[in-house]
């Protein structure tokens, strides 16, 4: 390939603009560059929550978007996945205290798939049937939000810690807790992936089979 190709086929390269969600206010979160608007398409891009709120106490909260459309100069994103760093749950850790973590997998009352894994600390060591209690409990509140709320309610939820704050007010009169975190959001399957899923699964199950 000569160097007028090459010099061609860089200066046909666009670059965009990628934004967050509607529900994180359209905050720029990055840029990526590509000479067909269609390789775009499933690109992810981390940021954290400090950079969309300009706060760096929310720095611990990572969070991952993935492109699914373009524009002519800006691509659109949708939330992925919501993560807390391990340098910040590892701060929390205390020795002669119990962590307590649990993995849900929910549907949402618009049928996103998502698992969340809470986890609760204690100011002391719990004995079994207490964390057993505390973490039934959280898998409980976890599965009642989901089914109240949207995906996007639920990631708010999440992000604002409200979610995190129902579970310690109702954990907390198992054994007392210092704090209650959800380290993990991740979503899974959209609706119409579940519904595929859903609909492979019935035809499955609706063969004839010979014995």
């Amino acid at each position: 390939m000569s160097e007028r190709s090459v010099s061609r086929r860089k200066q046909e390269k666009r670059w965009y603009t990628v934004l967050a969600p509607e529900q994180f206010d359209r905050a720029e979160i990055g840029e990526t560059t590509a000479d067909d608007p269609e390789l775009v398409y499933g690109r992810t891009i981390e940021t954290t929550l400090g950079a969309i709120k300009n706060d760096a106490s929310e720095n611990n909260t990572k969070l991952t978007f993935q492109i699914n459309d373009v524009g002519s100069d800006a691509a659109y994103t949708e939330f992925v996945r919501h993560e807390l760093t391990r340098d910040y749950l590892r701060s929390l850790v205390r020795r002669g205290s119990s962590k307590i973590a649990a993995y849900v997998t929910v549907l949402t009352s618009d049928d996103y798939r998502v698992q969340l894994q809470p986890v609760a600390f204690t100011t002391k060591k719990a004995d079994h049937s207490q964390e057993k209690a505390i973490r039934d409990t959280m898998v409980d509140i976890v599965r009642e939000a989901a089914r109240e709320r949207t995906f996007d309610d639920l990631v708010d939820s999440v992000v604002e810690s409200r979610l995190s704050s129902a579970i310690y007010a109702e954990a907390k009169s198992i054994y007392p807790l210092r704090r209650v975190e959800i380290q993990k959001l991740t979503l899974e399957a959209r609706p119409e992936e579940v519904a595929e899923e859903e609909e492979t699964s019935v035809d499955v199950e609706g063969e004839d089979v010979e014995v």
